[in-house]
């Protein structure tokens, strides 16, 4: 099993309409922290610092989605908070009396072409053949898919681009031991842009990645090594691809399975 950036098995699982996106009226809450707030442009501490709240202002809480895990104030927790305006705070900072509905996520549509922009060659990040899949039934927030491959196979990037994030997301200590089904996050983990508005991202890595925010790669080169640490039970690679602005996130997530076959690099060949 595998969980990116969104959280992991045993992380909480928000609740909420099953298509379209949270448009009833806000949950107003305060703001109960230490010091000013960060609002963030998505739900992680790696996304644009857009605005801060101070310690008992009031923010209008618009619908809840499930991020980087937070030990705050009020409470530990995976949950954001999507202000009003669009952008997060974590809820692990604020209180309120009402409950917050999820934010929904419309159903991805399948991938028959590349998205417009997309260009380059592509590659398979790693050899294998995908296991569990896109966003299934029984773990719809799981936004890649997962590819077993033995500890320190190289991952490659799938294509051309430029760095976007080098990151160690746990809620445990480190990210260099190996994780566990109870440790949530994405573990050590990689985000590229390409060209045309695509992200991809790779979870799990065994060590700190090869690369550094900000470094053009080319197509096949090694961004790190398969490992298990974060949410995993054994190595692999947790491959996500997200279509559309940044950041990466649930919203502009797409099937990896189908987008890489769309552009000429199936994953194991399928």
């Amino acid at each position: 099993m595998a969980w990116a950036v969104a959280g992991g098995a045993g992380a909480l699982r928000l609740t909420g309409p099953a298509a379209g996106y949270a448009t009833a009226g806000s949950v107003v809450g305060t703001v109960d922290s230490p010091i000013p707030l960060k609002v963030r442009a998505a739900a992680t501490t790696q996304s644009a610092l857009v605005g801060t709240l101070r310690s008992g202002s009031r923010a209008a809480v618009a619908c809840q989605v499930a991020g980087q895990w937070i030990h705050g104030k009020v409470r530990v927790t995976n949950v954001w908070d999507r202000l009003a305006d669009g952008r997060y705070v974590s809820d692990a900072y604020v209180r309120h009396a009402a409950r917050v509905p999820a934010c929904a996520v419309a159903a991805p549509l399948p991938v028959a072409a590349p998205p417009p922009g997309v260009v380059g060659t592509w590659v398979v990040p790693v050899p294998g053949k995908p296991g569990q899949g896109f966003r299934p039934p029984s773990h719809p927030n799981h936004l890649g898919v997962d590819v077993m491959e033995p500890r320190n196979t190289p991952i490659r990037a799938a294509s051309g681009g430029v760095v976007l994030a080098v990151v160690c997301n746990t809620s445990g200590t480190t990210c260099d031991v190996d994780g566990a089904p109870s440790v949530r996050g994405c573990g050590w983990y990689v985000e590229v842009q390409h060209p045309g508005s695509v992200i991809t991202r790779y979870c799990h890595l065994v060590r700190q990645p090869s690369v550094v925010v900000g470094q053009p790669v080319v197509t096949g080169q090694v961004l790190g090594f398969v490992g298990t640490s974060g949410n995993s039970s054994a190595p692999h690679l947790h491959f996500e691809v997200h279509s559309g602005p940044a950041p990466a996130g649930p919203e502009n997530a797409v099937d990896p399975v189908a987008f890489m076959r769309s552009v000429g690099a199936p994953l194991g060949g399928r």
